[in-house]
């Protein structure tokens, strides 16, 4: 089911997998005789990714003592992360897990923490000028290259020859969603090159609704889409619904929603799902690991999982640790009947 990791880090980093973060029982005794703090400041905190990464993240820091004094909601606003930001550095924790918004425009609150002793651990993506070891401690992320790759492989078994193909993409500055956006593209162009790709880019999650209503209207022999993410899938989905369009699209994250589609119907052609609470676990070993001065890599990536109706309660379990809920049954229930 897992695919080798794919790609490489901000800076060319060769990845290291989470299973370099072992705590050792004497380092586990130090850390819960230190009892740390960490803060943790997030792009959105409503989505399912982003659940499951704090689930991770509280029960490894838990399990060592460590606390967390602080979630911030930055609402994908670059303005907000970085008061959000100087308020944490304010209360002085011991550590901050971060996932930037934009590179650039919050770089410069970014590069407070570190030079004022607080330990910084990156989720997905590293802010402009920021170097690892100097920066930042360390980044954690899936294996985004790898992702699209999955992607463009599920998309590209269910489209017919010598069609166009739709790639959705997310319009900011983002390490994550560029990597799978050029490894979707580079599949295509190596694996099917008789295919054409129309690409087409949302600002905000809000508005990839209003973005594949303009990819429609500009590809009328549009066969199939890639959306950077589940949230604006979810939003794509409807459009094309409204439209009485049934073409597959392919999406990255497991969330339920695209899970209950992919499960129930042909519109979800495939997901490459991440592991966000394994994630979790991986930046809180990592935040407690450089805290009690164990050097760590500067690139910790986990692989994708290749999610197709077929596999999806596995699949369902293995991303969120957790049975499938009972609507995600259901629907594979009525599927294997019908």
């Amino acid at each position: 089911m897992n695919k080798p990791v794919s790609g490489l880090g901000p800076h060319g980093e060769r990845p290291a997998p989470a299973s370099a973060l072992k705590i050792t029982e004497e380092q586990a005794a130090e850390l819960n005789a230190r009892r740390y703090t960490v803060a943790v400041a997030l792009h959105t905190v409503g989505s399912d990714w982003s659940r499951q990464v704090m689930a991770g993240l509280a029960a490894t820091l838990g399990r060592h003592s460590a606390a967390i004094t602080e979630v911030a909601d930055c609402h994908f606003d670059s303005v907000e992360q970085s008061r959000a930001l100087e308020r944490m550095l304010m209360q002085r924790p011991d550590a901050i897990v971060s996932i930037p918004v934009d590179n650039a425009a919050v770089a410069e609150a970014h590069s407070r923490i570190e030079a004022a002793g607080v330990k910084l651990i990156l989720l997905d993506n590293v802010p402009t000028g920021l170097m690892p070891g100097k920066g930042y401690t360390t980044m954690v992320s899936a294996d985004n290259f790898g992702l699209g790759q999955i992607a463009a492989e599920l998309l590209a078994a269910r489209v017919p020859a010598r069609c166009t193909i739709g790639l959705l993409g997310y319009d900011v500055d983002f390490f994550a969603t560029h990597e799978r956006q050029i490894a979707f593209l580079r599949w295509m162009e190596t694996h099917r090159p008789d295919l054409k790709v129309k690409q087409s880019k949302f600002e905000s999650k809000e508005k990839a609704g209003v973005a594949m209503e303009q990819l429609i209207d500009s590809t009328p022999d549009l066969a199939g889409c890639f959306v950077a993410w589940d949230e604006p899938a979810v939003r794509a989905m409807a459009a094309l619904n409204a439209r009485k369009l049934n073409i597959p699209v392919t999406t990255v994250d497991l969330g339920n929603d695209v899970a209950a589609a992919l499960a129930s119907g042909p519109l979800v052609g495939g997901i490459a799902a991440q592991r966000p609470y394994d994630l979790g676990v991986a930046a809180a070993n990592a935040a407690l690991l450089s805290l009690i001065g164990s050097p760590l890599p500067t690139w910790i990536a986990l692989r994708g999982i290749p999610v197709t109706r077929e596999n999806v309660l596995e699949a369902y379990q293995l991303v969120w640790h957790a049975p499938a809920p009972l609507q995600l049954r259901n629907a594979v229930r009525q599927r294997s009947h019908s």
